[in-house]
Protein backbone atom coordinates (compact mmCIF):
# COMPACT_ATOMS: atom_id res chain seq x y z
CA UNK A 1 0.00 0.00 0.00
CA UNK A 2 1.11 3.53 -0.74
CA UNK A 3 1.13 5.69 2.39
CA UNK A 4 1.51 9.46 2.08
CA UNK A 5 2.03 11.69 5.12
CA UNK A 6 0.18 15.00 5.26
CA UNK A 7 1.69 17.27 7.90
CA UNK A 8 -0.35 20.21 9.16
CA UNK A 9 1.91 23.23 9.64
CA UNK A 10 -0.22 26.19 8.62
CA UNK A 11 -1.35 27.54 11.99
CA UNK A 12 -0.24 30.87 13.41
CA UNK A 13 0.69 29.43 16.80
CA UNK A 14 -0.54 32.57 18.51
CA UNK A 15 -0.11 31.07 21.99
CA UNK A 16 3.65 30.85 21.42
CA UNK A 17 3.70 34.67 21.24
CA UNK A 18 6.56 34.63 18.78
CA UNK A 19 7.57 36.21 15.46
CA UNK A 20 9.02 32.81 14.49
CA UNK A 21 6.54 30.28 13.04
CA UNK A 22 5.65 27.78 15.74
CA UNK A 23 6.83 24.74 13.77
CA UNK A 24 10.32 26.25 13.42
CA UNK A 25 10.87 26.53 17.16
CA UNK A 26 13.67 24.15 18.21
CA UNK A 27 13.28 21.22 20.57
CA UNK A 28 16.70 20.01 21.73
CA UNK A 29 18.34 21.58 18.70
CA UNK A 30 15.88 20.52 15.99
CA UNK A 31 12.72 22.24 14.81
CA UNK A 32 9.38 20.69 15.66
CA UNK A 33 8.63 20.11 12.00
CA UNK A 34 11.95 18.31 11.43
CA UNK A 35 11.03 15.71 14.07
CA UNK A 36 7.69 14.99 12.41
CA UNK A 37 9.28 14.80 8.95
CA UNK A 38 11.91 12.41 10.29
CA UNK A 39 9.33 10.13 11.90
CA UNK A 40 7.09 9.98 8.82
CA UNK A 41 9.96 9.55 6.36
CA UNK A 42 11.21 6.55 8.32
CA UNK A 43 7.81 4.97 7.75
CA UNK A 44 6.66 6.08 4.30
CA UNK A 45 8.36 5.95 0.93
CA UNK A 46 6.16 8.71 -0.46
CA UNK A 47 7.39 12.28 -0.10
CA UNK A 48 5.57 14.06 2.75
CA UNK A 49 3.10 16.82 1.91
CA UNK A 50 3.31 19.78 4.28
CA UNK A 51 0.36 22.18 4.47
CA UNK A 52 1.70 25.64 5.25
CA UNK A 53 0.12 29.05 5.76
CA UNK A 54 1.47 31.43 8.38
CA UNK A 55 4.96 32.58 7.32
CA UNK A 56 4.80 29.98 4.54
CA UNK A 57 7.98 31.23 2.90
CA UNK A 58 10.12 30.66 5.99
CA UNK A 59 8.80 27.13 6.50
CA UNK A 60 9.21 26.20 2.84
CA UNK A 61 12.75 27.56 2.77
CA UNK A 62 13.76 25.46 5.76
CA UNK A 63 12.57 22.17 4.25
CA UNK A 64 12.33 22.69 0.49
CA UNK A 65 14.51 19.62 -0.23
CA UNK A 66 12.57 17.17 1.92
CA UNK A 67 8.86 17.76 1.30
CA UNK A 68 6.19 19.01 -1.06
CA UNK A 69 4.25 22.07 0.06
CA UNK A 70 0.67 23.26 -0.24
CA UNK A 71 -0.39 26.72 0.95
CA UNK A 72 -3.61 26.99 2.95
CA UNK A 73 -5.00 30.48 2.54
CA UNK A 74 -7.21 31.41 4.28
CA UNK A 75 -6.68 29.07 7.22
CA UNK A 76 -10.08 27.64 8.09
CA UNK A 77 -9.20 24.70 10.30
CA UNK A 78 -7.64 21.26 10.10
CA UNK A 79 -10.30 19.77 7.82
CA UNK A 80 -9.86 22.66 5.42
CA UNK A 81 -6.09 22.08 5.50
CA UNK A 82 -6.40 18.42 4.45
CA UNK A 83 -8.87 19.40 1.69
CA UNK A 84 -5.97 21.22 0.05
CA UNK A 85 -4.07 17.93 -0.31
CA UNK A 86 -6.79 16.28 -2.39
CA UNK A 87 -5.73 17.82 -5.70
CA UNK A 88 -2.18 16.62 -5.23
CA UNK A 89 -2.89 13.14 -3.84
CA UNK A 90 -6.26 11.94 -5.16
CA UNK A 91 -5.82 8.66 -7.01
CA UNK A 92 -2.11 8.51 -6.14
CA UNK A 93 -2.09 6.97 -2.66
CA UNK A 94 -3.94 4.32 -0.67
CA UNK A 95 -3.60 5.70 2.84
CA UNK A 96 -3.16 9.23 4.12
CA UNK A 97 -1.31 9.67 7.41
CA UNK A 98 -2.22 13.04 8.96
CA UNK A 99 0.04 14.45 11.68
CA UNK A 100 0.16 17.90 13.28
CA UNK A 101 3.59 19.50 12.93
CA UNK A 102 3.73 20.35 16.63
CA UNK A 103 3.74 16.66 17.68
CA UNK A 104 7.53 16.58 17.85
CA UNK A 105 7.82 13.62 20.24
CA UNK A 106 5.95 11.06 18.15
CA UNK A 107 8.14 8.08 17.30
CA UNK A 108 8.22 6.38 13.91
CA UNK A 109 7.45 3.09 15.70
CA UNK A 110 4.20 4.54 17.05
CA UNK A 111 3.12 5.82 13.64
CA UNK A 112 4.00 2.42 12.20
CA UNK A 113 1.64 0.68 14.63
CA UNK A 114 -1.10 3.16 13.73
CA UNK A 115 -0.67 2.48 10.00
CA UNK A 116 -0.52 -1.28 10.55
CA UNK A 117 -3.83 -1.14 12.43
CA UNK A 118 -5.44 0.73 9.53
CA UNK A 119 -4.01 -1.71 6.95
CA UNK A 120 -5.71 -4.61 8.77
CA UNK A 121 -8.91 -2.67 9.44
CA UNK A 122 -11.92 -2.53 7.12
CA UNK A 123 -13.04 0.89 8.40
CA UNK A 124 -11.87 4.22 6.96
CA UNK A 125 -10.11 5.69 10.01
CA UNK A 126 -7.58 4.69 12.62
CA UNK A 127 -6.86 7.44 15.13
CA UNK A 128 -4.20 7.89 17.79
CA UNK A 129 -5.48 8.59 21.29
CA UNK A 130 -3.99 8.97 24.75
CA UNK A 131 -5.41 8.51 28.23
CA UNK A 132 -4.37 11.23 30.64
CA UNK A 133 -5.47 13.49 33.46
CA UNK A 134 -4.24 16.69 31.79
CA UNK A 135 -6.38 17.27 28.68
CA UNK A 136 -4.04 19.99 27.31
CA UNK A 137 -6.90 21.30 25.17
CA UNK A 138 -7.34 18.02 23.24
CA UNK A 139 -10.76 16.89 22.07
CA UNK A 140 -12.53 14.10 23.97
CA UNK A 141 -13.05 10.66 22.41
CA UNK A 142 -16.69 9.66 22.88
CA UNK A 143 -17.43 5.92 22.83
CA UNK A 144 -20.67 3.99 23.18
CA UNK A 145 -21.15 1.50 26.00
CA UNK A 146 -19.58 -1.33 24.00
CA UNK A 147 -16.48 0.71 23.31
CA UNK A 148 -17.21 1.69 19.72
CA UNK A 149 -15.84 5.15 18.85
CA UNK A 150 -18.69 7.50 18.01
CA UNK A 151 -17.19 10.98 17.76
CA UNK A 152 -14.57 13.45 18.89
CA UNK A 153 -15.84 16.53 20.70
CA UNK A 154 -13.61 19.59 20.76
CA UNK A 155 -13.00 20.94 24.25
CA UNK A 156 -14.73 24.25 23.49
CA UNK A 157 -17.94 22.45 22.48
CA UNK A 158 -17.86 19.66 25.11
CA UNK A 159 -20.50 19.26 27.80
CA UNK A 160 -19.55 19.00 31.46
CA UNK A 161 -19.96 15.23 31.26
CA UNK A 162 -17.81 15.01 28.13
CA UNK A 163 -15.08 17.14 29.71
CA UNK A 164 -14.64 14.38 32.30
CA UNK A 165 -13.64 11.88 29.58
CA UNK A 166 -9.96 10.98 29.96
CA UNK A 167 -9.36 9.49 26.49
CA UNK A 168 -8.05 12.33 24.36
CA UNK A 169 -7.67 12.80 20.63
CA UNK A 170 -4.08 13.57 19.57
CA UNK A 171 -5.11 14.70 16.05
CA UNK A 172 -3.03 11.97 14.40
CA UNK A 173 -4.94 9.81 11.93
CA UNK A 174 -4.53 7.22 9.20
CA UNK A 175 -7.30 7.46 6.59
CA UNK A 176 -8.42 5.32 3.70
CA UNK A 177 -7.65 7.85 0.96
CA UNK A 178 -10.68 7.41 -1.32
CA UNK A 179 -13.08 7.67 1.62
CA UNK A 180 -11.23 10.69 2.99
CA UNK A 181 -11.68 12.85 -0.13
CA UNK A 182 -15.41 12.09 -0.23
CA UNK A 183 -16.00 12.57 3.50
CA UNK A 184 -14.15 15.89 3.70
CA UNK A 185 -16.93 17.45 1.63
CA UNK A 186 -19.45 16.54 4.36
CA UNK A 187 -17.75 18.52 7.13
CA UNK A 188 -19.93 21.40 8.34
CA UNK A 189 -18.59 24.79 9.36
CA UNK A 190 -18.07 24.96 13.14
CA UNK A 191 -19.31 27.80 15.39
CA UNK A 192 -15.72 29.15 15.22
CA UNK A 193 -15.90 29.34 11.44
CA UNK A 194 -13.57 26.39 10.87
CA UNK A 195 -13.79 22.91 9.34
CA UNK A 196 -12.69 20.38 11.96
CA UNK A 197 -10.96 17.21 10.80
CA UNK A 198 -12.29 15.57 13.96
CA UNK A 199 -15.79 15.64 12.46
CA UNK A 200 -14.75 12.78 10.16
CA UNK A 201 -15.02 10.39 13.11
CA UNK A 202 -18.72 11.13 13.54
CA UNK A 203 -19.24 10.98 9.76
CA UNK A 204 -17.73 7.49 9.65
CA UNK A 205 -19.82 6.38 12.65
CA UNK A 206 -23.00 7.73 11.01
CA UNK A 207 -22.22 5.56 7.97
CA UNK A 208 -21.92 2.59 10.38
CA UNK A 209 -18.23 2.34 9.48
CA UNK A 210 -15.70 1.27 12.09
CA UNK A 211 -13.27 3.77 13.64
CA UNK A 212 -10.29 2.18 15.35
CA UNK A 213 -8.31 3.92 18.10
CA UNK A 214 -4.71 3.06 18.93
CA UNK A 215 -4.05 4.18 22.50
CA UNK A 216 -0.52 5.45 23.11
CA UNK A 217 1.63 3.40 25.47
CA UNK A 218 3.66 6.45 26.53
CA UNK A 219 1.59 9.62 27.01
CA UNK A 220 4.69 11.79 26.64
CA UNK A 221 4.55 11.23 22.89
CA UNK A 222 1.29 13.15 22.85
CA UNK A 223 2.80 16.40 24.12
CA UNK A 224 1.57 18.81 21.49
CA UNK A 225 3.45 22.09 21.64
CA UNK A 226 1.20 25.15 21.73
CA UNK A 227 2.94 27.34 24.32
CA UNK A 228 6.45 27.97 25.60
CA UNK A 229 5.47 25.91 28.64
CA UNK A 230 4.72 22.92 26.39
CA UNK A 231 7.99 23.55 24.57
CA UNK A 232 9.94 23.27 27.81
CA UNK A 233 8.04 20.11 28.81
CA UNK A 234 8.78 18.48 25.46
CA UNK A 235 12.45 19.37 25.60
CA UNK A 236 12.84 18.14 29.18
CA UNK A 237 11.31 14.77 28.35
CA UNK A 238 13.31 14.33 25.15
CA UNK A 239 16.52 15.36 26.90
CA UNK A 240 15.90 12.81 29.63
CA UNK A 241 15.43 10.07 27.03
CA UNK A 242 18.63 10.97 25.20
CA UNK A 243 20.67 11.13 28.42
CA UNK A 244 19.20 7.84 29.62
CA UNK A 245 20.31 6.07 26.44
CA UNK A 246 23.86 7.45 26.70
CA UNK A 247 24.18 6.30 30.29
CA UNK A 248 23.05 2.80 29.29
CA UNK A 249 25.70 2.92 26.55
CA UNK A 250 28.55 3.46 28.99
CA UNK A 251 28.74 7.25 29.37
CA UNK A 252 28.82 8.76 32.87
CA UNK A 253 26.56 11.79 33.25
CA UNK A 254 27.05 13.31 36.68
CA UNK A 255 23.78 15.28 36.68
CA UNK A 256 21.41 14.40 33.81
CA UNK A 257 19.05 17.25 34.73
CA UNK A 258 21.70 19.84 33.82
CA UNK A 259 23.26 18.07 30.84
CA UNK A 260 22.07 18.92 27.33
CA UNK A 261 22.91 16.46 24.54
CA UNK A 262 21.32 16.90 21.12
CA UNK A 263 20.29 13.86 19.11
CA UNK A 264 22.99 14.21 16.45
CA UNK A 265 25.80 13.86 19.01
CA UNK A 266 27.88 10.67 19.39
CA UNK A 267 29.88 9.83 22.55
CA UNK A 268 32.46 7.09 23.22
CA UNK A 269 32.41 4.76 26.21
CA UNK A 270 33.83 5.80 29.57
CA UNK A 271 33.55 9.49 28.85
CA UNK A 272 32.39 11.59 31.79
CA UNK A 273 30.11 14.60 31.40
CA UNK A 274 29.90 17.10 34.25
CA UNK A 275 26.96 19.47 34.92
CA UNK A 276 26.01 22.40 32.71
CA UNK A 277 27.57 20.84 29.63
CA UNK A 278 25.95 21.30 26.20
CA UNK A 279 26.79 18.95 23.31
CA UNK A 280 25.24 20.31 20.12
CA UNK A 281 24.85 19.60 16.44
CA UNK A 282 27.06 16.88 14.95
CA UNK A 283 29.58 16.77 17.80
CA UNK A 284 31.58 13.53 18.07
CA UNK A 285 33.26 12.62 21.37
CA UNK A 286 35.83 9.84 21.68
CA UNK A 287 36.36 7.41 24.52
CA UNK A 288 37.52 8.28 28.01
CA UNK A 289 37.00 12.04 27.71
CA UNK A 290 36.10 14.42 30.53
CA UNK A 291 33.82 17.29 29.52
CA UNK A 292 32.76 20.16 31.74
CA UNK A 293 31.46 21.42 33.96
CA UNK A 294 30.19 24.53 32.17
CA UNK A 295 31.28 23.49 28.68
CA UNK A 296 29.68 23.97 25.24
CA UNK A 297 30.71 21.89 22.22
CA UNK A 298 29.05 22.50 18.84
CA UNK A 299 29.72 20.61 15.58
CA UNK A 300 33.09 19.50 16.94
CA UNK A 301 35.11 16.30 16.71
CA UNK A 302 36.97 15.31 19.88
CA UNK A 303 39.38 12.36 20.04
CA UNK A 304 40.04 9.92 22.87
CA UNK A 305 41.02 10.84 26.42
CA UNK A 306 40.63 14.59 26.07
CA UNK A 307 39.67 17.09 28.76
CA UNK A 308 37.58 20.19 28.07
CA UNK A 309 36.93 22.28 31.18
CA UNK A 310 34.59 25.30 31.30
CA UNK A 311 35.21 26.19 27.66
CA UNK A 312 33.42 26.82 24.36
CA UNK A 313 34.40 24.77 21.30
CA UNK A 314 32.63 25.23 17.96
CA UNK A 315 33.39 23.82 14.52
CA UNK A 316 36.75 22.44 15.66
CA UNK A 317 38.77 19.24 15.34
CA UNK A 318 40.46 18.02 18.50
CA UNK A 319 42.69 14.95 18.32
CA UNK A 320 43.60 12.55 21.16
CA UNK A 321 44.99 13.51 24.60
CA UNK A 322 44.21 17.24 24.27
CA UNK A 323 43.57 19.52 27.27
CA UNK A 324 41.47 22.68 26.86
CA UNK A 325 40.63 25.32 29.45
CA UNK A 326 39.32 26.49 31.70
CA UNK A 327 37.69 29.49 29.99
CA UNK A 328 39.08 28.86 26.52
CA UNK A 329 37.35 29.35 23.19
CA UNK A 330 37.99 27.31 20.05
CA UNK A 331 36.29 28.83 17.03
CA UNK A 332 35.50 27.45 13.60
CA UNK A 333 38.49 25.96 11.83
CA UNK A 334 40.57 25.28 14.93
CA UNK A 335 42.46 21.97 14.68
CA UNK A 336 44.44 20.72 17.65
CA UNK A 337 46.74 17.78 17.02
CA UNK A 338 47.51 15.06 19.55
CA UNK A 339 48.65 16.18 22.97
CA UNK A 340 48.02 19.92 22.52
CA UNK A 341 47.49 21.93 25.70
CA UNK A 342 45.42 25.14 25.74
CA UNK A 343 45.55 27.06 29.01
CA UNK A 344 43.20 29.53 30.67
CA UNK A 345 41.47 32.07 28.42
CA UNK A 346 43.09 30.84 25.22
CA UNK A 347 41.33 31.56 21.92
CA UNK A 348 42.06 29.60 18.74
CA UNK A 349 40.46 30.46 15.40
CA UNK A 350 41.00 28.89 11.96
CA UNK A 351 44.41 27.54 13.01
CA UNK A 352 46.32 24.26 13.12
CA UNK A 353 48.39 23.47 16.21
CA UNK A 354 50.83 20.60 15.85
CA UNK A 355 51.30 17.78 18.33
CA UNK A 356 52.38 18.57 21.90
CA UNK A 357 52.14 22.31 21.31
CA UNK A 358 51.30 24.41 24.39
CA UNK A 359 49.46 27.74 24.29
CA UNK A 360 49.72 29.75 27.49
CA UNK A 361 47.12 31.85 29.22
CA UNK A 362 45.34 34.85 27.64
CA UNK A 363 46.62 34.12 24.12
CA UNK A 364 44.93 34.52 20.73
CA UNK A 365 45.96 32.34 17.78
CA UNK A 366 44.11 33.19 14.57
CA UNK A 367 44.71 32.14 10.95
CA UNK A 368 47.92 30.43 11.98
CA UNK A 369 49.81 27.19 11.46
CA UNK A 370 51.98 25.99 14.33
CA UNK A 371 54.31 23.02 14.16
CA UNK A 372 54.81 20.44 16.89
CA UNK A 373 56.31 21.11 20.33
CA UNK A 374 55.79 24.87 20.08
CA UNK A 375 55.52 26.78 23.37
CA UNK A 376 53.37 29.91 23.16
CA UNK A 377 53.79 32.18 26.18
CA UNK A 378 50.96 33.90 28.00
CA UNK A 379 49.51 36.97 26.33
CA UNK A 380 50.73 36.11 22.81
CA UNK A 381 48.64 37.54 19.96
CA UNK A 382 48.69 36.76 16.26
CA UNK A 383 47.70 40.13 14.79
CA UNK A 384 45.97 38.64 11.77
CA UNK A 385 43.66 41.45 10.60
CA UNK A 386 45.11 44.48 8.83
CA UNK A 387 41.79 46.29 8.46
CA UNK A 388 41.00 44.74 5.09
CA UNK A 389 41.88 41.07 5.15
CA UNK A 390 42.99 38.24 7.42
CA UNK A 391 46.68 37.31 7.17
CA UNK A 392 48.49 34.11 8.06
CA UNK A 393 51.11 33.34 10.69
CA UNK A 394 53.42 30.32 10.47
CA UNK A 395 55.47 29.07 13.41
CA UNK A 396 57.88 26.19 12.94
CA UNK A 397 58.23 23.19 15.22
CA UNK A 398 60.16 23.48 18.49
CA UNK A 399 59.77 27.27 18.56
CA UNK A 400 59.44 29.23 21.82
CA UNK A 401 57.27 32.35 21.81
CA UNK A 402 57.89 34.60 24.79
CA UNK A 403 55.06 36.07 26.83
CA UNK A 404 53.26 39.12 25.41
CA UNK A 405 54.69 38.63 21.92
CA UNK A 406 52.79 40.36 19.10
CA UNK A 407 53.12 38.53 15.75
CA UNK A 408 52.16 41.00 13.00
CA UNK A 409 50.84 38.83 10.15
CA UNK A 410 51.73 37.88 7.52
CA UNK A 411 54.83 36.51 9.20
CA UNK A 412 56.81 33.26 9.32
CA UNK A 413 58.99 31.94 12.13
CA UNK A 414 61.34 29.11 11.23
CA UNK A 415 61.89 25.90 13.14
CA UNK A 416 63.34 26.41 16.59
CA UNK A 417 62.88 30.21 16.54
CA UNK A 418 62.52 32.14 19.82
CA UNK A 419 61.09 35.52 20.74
CA UNK A 420 61.82 37.55 23.84
CA UNK A 421 59.02 38.61 26.14
CA UNK A 422 57.12 41.65 24.85
CA UNK A 423 58.51 41.39 21.31
CA UNK A 424 56.64 42.83 18.33
CA UNK A 425 57.54 40.62 15.37
CA UNK A 426 57.01 42.40 12.05
CA UNK A 427 59.41 40.41 9.85
CA UNK A 428 60.04 36.74 9.18
CA UNK A 429 62.35 35.02 11.65
CA UNK A 430 64.92 32.53 10.43
CA UNK A 431 65.12 29.05 11.93
CA UNK A 432 66.97 28.75 15.27
CA UNK A 433 67.14 32.52 15.73
CA UNK A 434 66.32 34.57 18.83
CA UNK A 435 64.57 37.90 18.22
CA UNK A 436 63.53 40.55 20.76
CA UNK A 437 62.46 44.17 20.96
CA UNK A 438 59.97 46.57 19.39
CA UNK A 439 60.18 45.96 16.54
CA UNK A 440 61.88 42.62 17.09
CA UNK A 441 65.43 42.23 15.77
CA UNK A 442 67.69 39.20 15.58
CA UNK A 443 69.83 38.84 18.71
CA UNK A 444 71.73 35.67 17.94
CA UNK A 445 71.59 32.28 16.32
CA UNK A 446 70.66 29.34 18.54
CA UNK A 447 72.07 25.88 18.63
CA UNK A 448 69.90 23.37 16.86
CA UNK A 449 68.45 20.85 19.30
CA UNK A 450 68.69 17.14 18.55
Amino acid sequence: MKITPVILAAGQGTRMRSALPKVLHPVLGQTMLSYVLEATQALCEEKPVVVIGHEAGLVRQAFEETAEFIVQDPQLGTGHAVMHAEKLLKGKTDLVLVVAADMALLRAETLGKLVKMQETHDGPITMLTVVGEDPRGFGRVVRETGGRVLQVVEEAQATVEQLNIRELNTSVYCFEADWLWRALKQIMLSPKGEYYLTDLVAIAAAEDRSVMAYVLDDPHEAIGINTRVHLAEAEAWLRSQVNHQWMLSGVTIIDPATTYIERGVRIGQDSVIWPNTYLRGTTLIGEGCTLGPNTILTDTSVGDRCQVLASVVEGAVVEDHVHIGPYSHLRKGAHLAQGVYIGNFGEIKNSYLGSETHVGHFSYIGDATLGSHVNVGAGTITCNFDGEKKNATEIGSDSFIGSDTMLIAPVKLGEGARTGAGSVVTRDVAAHTLVAGVPARAIRKLEKRD
